[in-house]
């Protein structure tokens, strides 16, 4: 499993996007941990129906996917018994294969029950930072259209939705969930300064905890692109091996599009950019690719396939390119809206999102 596969579960829309894949490490998965003393760790006892005596069901590290402690499922019950520094998000896995259960696990004694058909709805008790969990997912069930990719253009759900969020933030800044909400109102509010805000508010402890040390990663890396920011120009090879730079269409509206001809997230996304750039070409907008392939011919066939009739360029070293280096990208399809002044005006426009901002800035 990857190291993004904690993310991947609490944000579908993640998976809708070709990821950089990240560096393996050799270390071996932890087998099981030692007891700790009663009352000085956690402690989970489990009760789910459906499986056959000896299952196998293991406790996942949630950020990075691997396995701390494995066991079976005897007489419908498992265990497992271990010691937290800090609470922090824990995957149960039935068989090495889905449902998961997610959990935000602490050192208390917890309860787990549910059923084989239903194992990821299984009820979690006896952890406070879970139940905050359950709490934050209770709040945002009403707003989960807005983090769709193909989120409804209601500004006033998507202000309500920022304003659940902002008010749980300030209000549980001694929570290690807390985190959790934070990088919800970066997916919602591309004011990376109200977010850095929000996020500083949170105690010390909590920021350092591992999901807080993901956000302070995902800070760090948007505010090199903030919205608001010139973006940095740079130029590379069009397809024809004459350089093109960003600079060079100073005065339109740009969107900034890296894609490969290889990620098939990206190919289902061309569509829509297709039906925009075709909508407002003429309303001085454009679109510029930067392709993270490596073979030529599969890239130039891929824009001729898609009718991508735009500006083309690439350096041919796949996720090693270098534009893409320079402005961090790690996840492709991924975007960003330039105004005529070379300032950033929003990211990862996507779907119909696109049309939206368009029609918004060229009427």
């Amino acid at each position: 499993m990857k190291k993004v596969l904690l993310f991947g579960l609490l944000f579908p829309a993640l998976a809708f996007a070709q990821k950089k894949a990240p560096v393996k490490s050799k270390t071996k998965a932890v087998a099981v941990a030692p007891a700790p003393e009663k009352g000085d760790g956690y402690l989970i006892n489990g009760e789910v129906t459906g499986f056959a005596d000896g299952t196998k069901i293991a406790l996942l590290n949630g950020t990075t996917g691997q396995p701390e402690q494995q066991s079976g499922i005897y007489q419908n019950k498992f265990s497992f018994k271990g010691k937290l520094d800090k609470p922090a998000f824990k995957i149960i896995l039935v068989d090495n294969k889905p449902p998961y259960l997610t959990l935000f696990l602490d050192n208390s004694d917890v309860k787990v029950a549910g059923t084989k058909d239903a194992f990821d709805k299984a009820v979690v008790s006896g952890s406070a930072s879970n139940s905050d969990f359950y709490k934050l997912n209770n709040l945002l069930a009403p707003y989960q259209p807005y983090f769709a990719e193909n989120a409804p253009a209601d500004e006033n759900g998507k202000a309500a939705a920022k304003q659940t969020l902002e008010n749980f933030i300030q209000r549980n800044t001694a929570s290690y969930i807390t985190p959790l909400a934070v990088i919800r109102y970066m997916q919602l509010n591309d004011d990376i300064m109200k977010a850095d805000q929000l996020f500083n508010s949170l105690s010390a402890d909590v920021r350092s905890s591992d999901l807080g040390n993901y956000v302070t990663q995902q800070l760090s890396e948007q505010k090199i692109n903030a919205v608001g920011t010139v973006m940095a120009d740079f130029s590379q090879p069009d397809t024809t091996g004459n350089p093109v730079a960003l600079s060079s269409l100073r005065g339109k509206y740009v969107l900034v599009d890296f894609w490969a001809s290889w990620c098939r997230p990206c190919r289902m996304e061309n569509p829509n950019v297709v039906a925009s750039y075709q909508k407002y070409k003429d309303k001085n907008f454009t679109v510029l690719g930067v392709s993270l392939d490596k073979a030529k011919p599969a890239w130039i066939d891929a824009i001729k396939m898609d009718n991508l009739t735009w500006p083309h360029v690439s350096d041919l070293k796949g996720w090693g390119n270098e534009v893409a280096a320079q402005f961090k990208v790690t996840s492709i399809p991924q975007n960003f809206l330039i105004g005529p002044d070379g300032k950033i005006i929003a990211k990862n426009l996507r779907g119909p999102a696109l049309d939206r901002k368009l029609e918004q800035l060229l009427k």
